[in-house]
């Protein structure tokens, strides 16, 4: 179970060389971290292996970002996105992230692999007002319609930017 960690303002920045890489199983539950990982969050690696990978989930991420990122996953595809992660000591780092299904030599999906880098201050810039917009909308809308109504921004922040998602994410 995930414990309450109170963030702070306190922010951890990521070496243009790091690479954060994870392995989940289906459900998210953390099967390999590397040593960047632990070291950034702040976790053990017995802290983290068959743990949600959301023991790192900021409260300052809108739901809606997950949602998508596991309806792209569910549909085979990679996803990118930007991510405000949580440490163990309360403090964040922010990351490029990139997560892929993991096949088995039946080709069946069996987990999800990520790796995460650095990202450009400018796309933080872009994408930090936008999520917040994005969660203010979810806390307005409640828990039943956080998710549609915070999908419902990012969409038409996309349109402003580019064609869809991925453009948009990549090009900023």
């Amino acid at each position: 179970m995930k414990s309450k960690i109170t963030p702070t303002n306190q922010q951890r920045e990521l070496r243009d060389d790091d690479f954060i890489v994870s392995k989940t199983d289906l459900k998210g539950r953390i099967t390999y971290c590397n040593r960047i990982f632990m070291e950034i969050a702040g976790y053990e690696e017995s802290e983290l292996l068959g743990i949600q990978h959301n023991i790192i989930r900021h409260p300052d991420m809108p739901r809606a970002v997950f949602n998508m990122l596991w309806e792209t996953l569910k549909g085979g595809q990679e996803f990118f996105g930007y991510v405000k992660n949580l440490c163990k000591d309360g403090s964040h780092y922010w990351v490029f992230a990139n997560v892929t299904p993991s096949y088995n030599h039946k080709a069946e999906v069996v987990g999800y692999h990520s790796v995460r880098r650095r990202p450009r201050p400018e796309a933080l810039q872009i994408i930090t007002p936008i999520y917040q917009e994005m969660l203010a909308a979810e806390k307005k809308a409640g828990a039943v319609q956080a998710i549609p109504a915070s999908s419902a921004i990012l969409k038409t922040k996309i349109a402003e930017f580019s064609k869809d998602y991925e453009h948009f994410i990549l090009e900023i």
